[in-house]
């Protein structure tokens, strides 16, 4: 039985084509999806906030890591601080 010539069947090329679009956009898919990709708040190339004991993280810990990476000065972190305290 004869099928055609290659190319008179595009059909199947496009299908492979497509199939291989198709499982290439699914890896990336279950890679981002497994790695939790990059949170809403967290600026790539940032250092992520470490959680708290029950899976938060605390006023002071962000603080001091924003200290940390240099996003405040030392008397700003100082201000802050006292605040965070004032309010306990």
């Amino acid at each position: 039985m004869m099928y055609g010539t290659v190319f008179d069947m595009w059909w199947i090329w496009l299908f492979g084509a497509v199939a291989v679009a198709g499982l290439i956009v699914l890896v990336v898919v279950i890679v981002r999806v497994a790695g939790g990709g990059i949170k809403q708040n967290q600026q790539p190339g940032s250092t992520p906030i470490s959680p708290g004991p029950h899976g938060t993280s605390t006023p002071r810990q962000i603080l001091d890591e924003r200290y940390a990476r240099g996003e405040m000065t030392t008397e700003e972190y100082r201000e802050r601080l006292t605040a965070l305290n004032e309010g306990r």
